[in-house]
C-alpha cells in the first residue's frame, strides 16, 4: 500500500551507491546475472538501475509501512489481493495463483482467518476441497488496499503526460522481460 499523504511530505532523497543494501532485495544477484551476459552498460543505464533500485525500495518501504498499519504483510495482503480478484477459490488454486506452496498458503491462511480476513468451508462440489472467501473485513481491507492503490498512481504519476507514461512504460516492461530471461531456469 503506498501511503501518498508520507510521500507527498517528504522530499525525495537521492540514494547513494554506498547507502544501498542490494544484499537485502536480491538486488546484487540481479546484476550479477545480468552483468554476466558479456554487454556493457553505458553510463545512463547504472544511472537507470540505480534509479530503478531507489524506486523498488522507497516503494517497498511505503508499502511494508502501510501494511503494517492495517496489520498485515506483504504475503498476506497478496492473499486478500488474489481473493479479492478471483472471488472464493480452492486452497489449491489460491496456491498455484501465488506461487507459493500449499503449505504455505495453509500457514496465510490460518493467520488471515485467526485475524477475521478470510474464511474457510466446503466447496460445493469437490468434498476433498476447501473454499477460500473473504470476510466483511477481508473484504473491507482488500478495498481500502485498492483505493491507496489508486491514490497512489494519482500521487506518483498523476502529473505525468500520458505519452511519457507510455514511455515509461514500455522502457518497464523491457526491464521486466530482461529480468525474467536472466533468472528462469535454463532449459533442459
Amino acid at each position: 500500500t503506498i501511503r501518498p499523504s508520507s510521500l507527498a511530505m517528504r522530499p525525495p532523497s537521492p540514494v547513494r551507491p554506498a547507502e544501498m543494501r542490494y544484499d537485502e532485495s536480491g538486488g546484487y544477484n540481479i546484476v550479477n546475472q545480468i552483468h554476466n551476459d558479456g554487454t556493457a552498460a553505458s553510463a545512463v543505464a547504472h544511472q537507470a538501475l540505480m534509479r530503478l533500485f531507489e524506486l523498488t525500495v522507497r516503494l517497498g518501504e511505503e508499502m511494508e509501512k502501510g501494511l503494517v498499519e492495517r496489520g498485515l504483510t506483504r504475503a498476506r495482503a497478496a492473499v486478500v489481493w488474489q481473493l479479492h480478484q478471483q472471488g472464493p477459490v480452492t486452497q489449491r488454486t489460491l496456491s498455484q495463483a501465488l506461487r507459493v506452496s500449499p503449505r504455505n498458503v495453509t500457514g496465510l491462511l490460518d493467520a488471515l482467518e485467526a485475524g477475521g480476513y478470510v474464511t474457510r468451508g466446503r466447496h460445493p462440489t469437490d468434498r476433498r476441497a476447501t473454499l477460500v472467501s473473504l470476510t466483511e473485513q477481508g473484504a473491507a481491507a482488500a478495498a481500502r488496499l485498492h483505493a491507496d492503490y489508486q491514490m497512489g498512481a494519482r500521487v506518483l504519476l498523476g502529473g505525468v503526460p500520458p505519452a511519457d507514461l507510455t514511455t515509461f512504460i514500455n522502457v518497464i516492461d523491457h526491464v521486466l522481460d530482461r529480468l525474467r530471461e536472466a533468472t528462469s531456469p535454463a532449459p533442459s
